[in-house]
């Protein structure tokens, strides 16, 4: 009734360890209680990482920062805090493909589960069709509603593809509705500078720039892709066998 799997499950070799070590009665609640609380905050944070729909595991552990001088250290294990997912800020990485974007955007979304926070990751491109077919069924309110209740939302491979009119006016009410409120975080291969090739009215790519770098933290991650330095390495190392 109380819902205490992990009581269920480990109470009889914690019983019997108490017991071959005469632990009082409050000592052997002390052992049996949290391992409880860490089990239910451990499927917590599963939950919450399942309920990201990351396309896949990232972590910042892998990052390799010795190949990538762009991008410091210090930098990514303060956003790693989520701080600035607590105070509603924008994060904006920029950079080649092969950089490792997505990776941090991936590794800092799972950071901000794992400490409790609600998260939402999503293509570009994913995003904006569910918009257009929402607006088509008359259920773009309640998607916008619910785009805007999560505390970060992830957008990668922005700039990758142009968006016409439509889509960029209901991605940019999106933005809008988390204005100031709750994190945005975008991995984009364009500098901004580029974006009026995504986003074709001039001044609606103003107005978006401007929701996603006001107060952001913005990392630039180079022109140096990662992925083909690594293959020319194991290329160069297999010619040398």
């Amino acid at each position: 009734m109380l819902r205490l799997p992990t009581i269920r499950g480990q109470f009889p070799d914690l019983a019997e360890a108490a017991k071959r070590d005469q632990m009082s009665y409050k000592g052997f609640l002390a052992e049996l209680l949290p391992a409880e609380c860490d089990n239910r905050v451990r499927r917590r944070s599963a939950r919450r990482i399942k309920a990201a729909a990351l396309p896949r595991e990232r972590s910042l552990r892998a990052f390799d920062f010795d190949a990538n001088l762009n991008v410091h250290a210090a930098t990514i294990n303060t956003l790693a805090t989520c701080e600035w997912v607590r105070k509603g800020q924008p994060l904006c990485l920029v950079g080649d493909s092969g950089t490792g974007k997505s990776h941090l955007l991936i590794a800092l979304g799972t950071e901000a589960a794992m400490k409790g926070y609600r998260v939402r990751c999503t293509l570009a491109t994913k995003l904006v069709n569910e918009l257009v077919e929402a607006a088509d069924e008359r259920l773009l309110t309640r998607t916008i509603a619910r785009y805007g209740r999560v505390d970060l939302l992830c957008i990668d491979e922005l700039g990758y593809m142009e968006l016409d009119c439509r889509g960029a006016e209901l991605l940019f009410q999106v933005l809008t509705e988390r204005e100031e409120k709750n994190s945005v975080a975008i991995a984009s291969n364009e500098s901004f500078g580029g974006w009026t090739k995504t986003f074709s009215d001039p001044r609606l790519c103003t107005a978006i720039v401007d929701r996603l770098t006001f107060d952001a933290a913005i990392i630039e991650t180079g022109t140096d892709s990662y992925r083909l330095a690594q293959t020319k390495a194991r290329a160069e190392q297999a010619a040398t066998v």
